[in-house]
């Protein structure tokens, strides 16, 4: 089902997948080069609902208006808020996310909005070659159980490029050989069904140990 949902800047609009008696949503935005078509974003919207988790993916009023570039982080957060009542309004506690840009805007906002906790796809540590760039603070300022999956081989920030961080303010999920996009190249001893279960499987774990 699709929903249209004004925003302050613009219609945004919600793909909703979901759950028979869900115990949660899990809402998911794109990132600021893609759209809700992405590998990742489609395999947790095909596998969670079957574990009573419903999946709200987001399109955001940049994308909805079929503009090529996303506007500044100000507007983005200013559209999520915007969308926020409408991924309420089912009932059921609600984890916002997203994958690159999107996951920064979950960070960013999950306090203001009350979040359950945050998921955060392909965060982007830094621009690529850039790691002196860090938007660590970001995440780290969540403020709420927060989960990152990152690729083995994502540009945007390496695993092991990640801050420590005191217990509980993040868990990391490795996607072995995955590039900013999870994808693995042929050669790689990981199949590219195998690393979207990897995603799945993890965030499935993650979310039944939230409580």
């Amino acid at each position: 089902m699709t929903e249209a949902v004004e925003t302050d800047v613009g219609p945004a609009r919600i793909t909703w997948h979901r759950a028979r008696g869900p115990r949660l949503v899990l809402a998911l935005s794109h990132g600021a080069g893609g759209g809700i078509e992405a590998r990742d974003l489609t395999a947790l919207a095909t596998a969670l609902p079957a574990h009573g988790v419903s999946v709200a993916l987001v399109e955001q009023p940049w994308r909805v208006a079929g503009k090529k570039l996303a506007p500044a982080p100000k507007t983005l957060d200013t559209g999520w808020r915007g969308v926020w009542p409408a991924l309420t309004a089912p009932g059921p506690p609600v984890i916002p996310g997203g994958r690159s840009a999107g996951a920064r805007v979950a960070c960013r906002t999950a306090g203001v909005l009350g979040a359950h906790a945050v998921l955060a796809l392909s965060f982007p540590l830094h621009p690529p070659g850039r790691p002196e760039k860090s938007r660590a603070d970001e995440l780290l300022g969540a403020g709420v159980p927060t989960l990152v999956v990152q690729g083995g081989n994502d540009p945007f920030g390496r695993p092991e490029e990640f801050p420590e961080a005191p217990a509980g303010t993040y868990d990391l999920i490795e996607v072995p050989y995955g590039d900013h996009g999870f994808a693995v190249p042929k050669r790689a001893e990981t199949t590219q069904e195998q690393a979207l279960r990897v995603i799945t499987d993890g965030v499935l774990k993650w979310i039944g140990a939230l409580g």
